[in-house]
């Protein structure tokens, strides 16, 4: 795995979060924030902790943040402070900057000033449930675009005991199973010979719609 270096700017509960992951994957973070207080409480998730104010040009340069190679920027409630930091960070000629957006017209300003990804945490996490009380059997998904996401969904408990050529899923629902997932170990690109079991989770892609009709099967 190569070891990349991440920025994250406002240690709150996302900021965090994202730090977090990111620290446990063996990358080095740098977590930044103007409260020192949070500052202290991030320290043992990231490599590094740093008070800073990232609207200033002079302390964004005093941490080297050109040698980052993606600088998230999970800035709370102050819109003007995230603003003026993505701004900044443009500025500075760094590649990838992802943002967190409070709303629909933040996202929109991010975007202009230079923002590569935009997130919205809280529609994000709405459409996050909403899918899973929508799908019951689907346990997670990455969505790739408004029409394709990978989901991790349950297998129908009739289908337990019989192999993927029998069963032919991609033929009869339109999706793909690229990895099984059991009891924690991963197969990826299953052989059509194998046999799934009770619990076996399915790493499927397709057509949201047609995933939907899979992860409903009982």
């Amino acid at each position: 795995m190569t070891i990349k270096q991440y920025a994250v700017i406002g240690l709150g509960r996302f900021g965090v979060s994202v730090a977090r992951k990111l620290y446990e994957a063996g990358h080095e973070v740098l977590g930044i924030d103007i409260n020192e207080e949070r500052v202290e409480d991030a320290e043992p998730y990231v490599t590094h902790a740093v008070v800073a104010d990232t609207t200033e040009e002079k302390a964004l340069n005093s941490i080297g943040i050109r040698n980052f190679d993606c600088v998230i920027v999970a800035i709370g409630i102050d819109m003007q402070s995230s603003i003026l930091t993505v701004s900044l960070l443009k500025e500075l000629g760094i590649k990838k900057i992802i943002a967190k957006a409070l709303g629909k017209r933040h996202g929109q300003v991010l975007d202009k000033v230079g923002a590569e990804w935009i997130i919205y945490p809280e529609r994000d996490m709405g459409e996050r449930v909403a899918n899973q009380l929508l799908s019951p059997n689907m346990l997670n998904y990455i969505e790739l675009s408004k029409e394709y996401s990978i989901e991790e969904i349950m297998i129908p408990a009739k289908m337990a005991g019989q192999n993927l050529r029998d069963l032919d899923i991609r033929a009869k629902y339109n999706v793909s199973v690229i990895a099984i997932v059991r009891d924690g170990n991963i197969t990826i690109l299953p052989s059509t010979e194998q046999i799934l079991e009770e619990r076996d989770i399915l790493v499927m892609i397709g057509h949201r719609k047609d995933l939907t009709v899979f992860s409903n099967i009982e």
